[in-house]
């Protein structure tokens, strides 16, 4: 529950918020943890109408939780308290969304529950893979470095992941503002073109027939057009969510000839790099292999891991478990295997983790460079198309006059 507070500093500062808390005597205990006064507490009654929907709510960003654990890690290595960090961070967080988690964690732990407890209850700003990482930190006392690895892990995906997806922002742009372009076309300009071409009795070419029955379509049907294509959207994301649409989905990521080299190497950085994250922090072996086909975010790569960790479990090494698999390249199952050999396996998933990064990072910009001239040039076609079918009748036409 949230609860508003007003409080006096111990410099005589006076101050209002709200805190997260499982009751009020919670929340009075949190405040005063924090070295503050409370003058009144009361509970914050949730607010009804349009500006209450979780639309317009904020979210917890990757890059909120890497900025967090940064901060984490600095507090632990300055021998700050974890209330007093969480409380610290609290207090100095900017989005109102992770505030709230903040404040509930720093209730949590002051109540007696673990960090990766208090961490687990809130599913939607942590993942299983950040929960268990700082469940391993506990356990093996390095808690400082786990937040650290984090850290440090979550701002190499975030990076990796910002620079595939903005990739694709400029084209996406231009492809929607071509389609608007052609799209006034055909519903306000072609149509006058095309009454004055009929007026004039010349026999009309095929291309140009072509994109007048595509107006008149678009015209006299848009409206069941642009349903039907709804329709089909709706279907495609129905059939997205469902298990067997989603590992098609999936499967078409790393297959289809243009995005393969991008989504592979991207699958196998994250794999390589989760897992160095992992055993860096005293995670076992097969528990990192479970752990990373959970958040690897592919169903061909996340069957692979399952199939390894049980294959791992039975005796095998990884990089035997590795090979069956033709979607893991040869170089990688190599380099684990010396890994394995030289007890080293840590150090060479680090190198891998930076040689596959490093190949999705040359691929993107590949992408990039390529994208723009492809694109010019195939819309400068599909213009160039549409105006000689359209124009030339009328050149026709000025010619005959």
């Amino acid at each position: 529950m949230l609860f508003k507070y007003e409080a006096i500093t111990n410099t005589g500062e006076k101050k209002i918020g709200s805190i997260d808390a499982s009751s009020g005597d919670s929340a009075i205990s949190a405040l005063q943890h924090r070295g503050l006064i409370v003058s009144s507490v009361k509970e914050d009654a949730p607010k009804t109408g349009l500006l209450n929907l979780s639309f317009f709510e904020k979210t917890i960003k990757m890059k909120d939780v890497v900025v967090m654990s940064r901060q984490i890690s600095t507090l632990f290595e300055a021998q700050v308290s974890a209330l007093k960090a969480f409380s610290l961070l609290a207090s100095s967080t900017e989005n109102t969304a992770l505030v709230k988690v903040l404040n509930t964690i720093c209730s949590d732990i002051e109540s007696g529950v673990s960090i990766s407890e208090a961490l687990s209850r809130h599913p939607k700003a942590f993942s299983i893979f950040y929960i268990n990482m700082v469940k391993a930190g506990e356990e093996s006392g390095k808690l400082t470095q786990t937040f650290s690895y984090l850290a440090d892990y979550l701002d190499r995906q975030y990076q990796l992941t910002s620079k595939t997806k903005n990739a694709l922002i400029y084209p996406g742009f231009v492809i929607g503002v071509f389609v608007v372009v052609m799209l006034l076309m055909f519903l306000f300009i072609v149509p006058k073109l095309a009454a004055i071409i009929k007026d004039s009795g010349q026999e009309i070419p095929l291309s140009t027939k072509i994109v007048f029955g595509m107006s008149d379509l678009l015209r006299n049907y848009g409206v069941f057009v642009i349903i039907g294509l709804a329709l089909l959207c709706l279907y495609v994301y129905k059939l997205t969510r469902t298990d067997s649409g989603k590992k098609y989905l999936d499967n078409l990521k790393i297959s289809v000839p243009v995005f393969k080299n991008i989504y592979s190497k991207l699958f196998l950085s994250r794999i390589a790099d989760n897992m160095d994250t992992m055993l860096s922090s005293g995670v076992t072996i097969i528990r990192a292999i479970e752990l990373t086909s959970v958040v690897v975010g592919n169903r061909v790569f996340e069957d692979i891991l399952k199939d390894t960790a049980e294959k791992v479990k039975s005796g095998n090494s990884l990089s035997e478990s590795f090979s069956s698999h033709p979607e893991i390249p040869p170089i990688m199952t190599g380099m684990i295997r010396v890994g394995e050999e030289t007890g080293a396996l840590g150090s060479i998933l680090k190198t891998l983790g930076k040689f596959y990064s490093r190949e999705v990072n040359e691929a993107v910009d590949t992408m990039v460079s390529l994208i723009e001239p492809v694109m010019i040039v195939c819309l400068g076609l599909g213009v160039g198309l549409l105006l000689t079918s359209v124009l030339m009748p009328i050149y026709n036409i000025a010619g005959g006059v």
